[in-house]
């Protein structure tokens, strides 16, 4: 049976700052409720003021550790700061396997931020299909910035581009990154660039080389921003401080450039896409069972019609 949700006064209360009513909504997200449309149409008009920084890189380039170090700077600059850490799902309950706030311990007692681990429950890309409006959530709850970091599953890893402002890529000496970062769908998604465990071996060659790679590829970030290298040690605050300054630097560029308005409308076309994919998926299902699509699939395979054909008429039998 599924809740009835007071939406309003749900909404009312996450504006006030209540972790708890925060939690609610982006739960409602997570399991795509009845009363999440509500909750958004709710939500929109307070959305817009808040920095999303996306973190990404390899596993073990210490993404959580640079995310801690972050909140923590952050929050010396008096912002509210919230988490959405998106971690491998569970094969059993779906759920999120690394529970960041776990590794988080620290600044999860801060009042002053809110972190959410999110499943991503098979999904590619390195997000799970609720971050977009879990963003939305946080954003109208009036934190300052929302860092999200991808679950580390390497190149594929791309799709925080299109939901972040500002995407930070994060490499380590000693473990191939520099040669990985030269391939495409991770140098050209980055705005920032951290080589991370700098104390290391081979830090400065790692450095050379990505800056080296970045100069090759400048042409692929068009408005004229050039994209910082910074070194850091995340572990023990080295750096971190020039990191949270090169994001800055960033979403100045973003506002004076109107880059930041171009990727936020970009960002709600996508979402918009996804929920209209989704669903026309559902209502495909609802033909799938009552016999439609596989009477097209069986007319394919038998040679009497093809694909495009019958997609065609799928899509009249849905009224597209």
């Amino acid at each position: 049976m599924i809740r009835t949700v007071d939406v309003p006064a749900l909404v009312a209360e996450a504006r006030a700052g209540t972790s708890r009513a925060v939690g609610r909504l982006i739960s409602l997200v997570d399991d795509q409720h009845p009363a999440l449309p509500e909750a958004m149409a709710a939500l929109a008009p307070h959305t817009g003021g808040a920095h999303v920084v996306g973190l990404t890189g390899a596993p073990g380039v210490g993404k959580s550790t640079t995310t801690n170090a972050l909140v923590r700077a952050l929050r010396e600059q008096d912002q509210r700061v919230a988490v959405l850490a998106v971690d491998p799902s569970s094969p059993f309950s779906g759920g999120a396997l690394l529970g960041d706030r776990i590794r988080m311990n620290e600044s999860a007692s801060d009042p002053g931020v809110y972190i959410r681990s999110l499943a991503s429950r098979g999904h590619l890309g390195g997000l799970s299909v609720a971050t977009p409006q879990a963003i939305r959530v946080l954003d109208a709850a009036g934190f300052d910035t929302i860092l999200v970091e991808t679950v580390g599953v390497g190149q594929s890893e791309v799709e925080i581009a299109g939901a972040a402002d500002t995407t930070l890529v994060l490499l380590a000496p000693g473990m191939g990154d520099g040669i990985q970062a030269a391939k495409a769908g991770i140098l050209e998604i980055g705005d920032v660039f951290v080589v991370n465990k700098a104390d290391r071996e081979g830090a400065d060659s790692t450095v050379r080389d990505l800056r080296h790679m970045i100069q090759l590829g400048e042409g692929l970030t068009p408005g004229g921003w050039r994209r910082p290298v910074v070194k850091a040690a995340a572990l023990d605050g080295t750096g971190v401080d020039e990191v949270v300054d090169a994001i800055a630097r960033h979403l100045d560029w973003l506002a004076t450039s109107g880059v930041l308005r171009q990727r936020r409308t970009a960002r709600a076309r996508d979402e918009i896409t996804a929920l209209v994919i989704a669903r026309l998926r559902a209502r495909m299902g609802d033909l799938g069972s009552g016999g439609t699509l596989q009477t097209l699939a069986a007319q394919v395979v038998d040679g009497a019609s093809d694909p495009y054909a019958a997609a065609e008429e799928l899509l009249t039998t849905l009224g597209v």
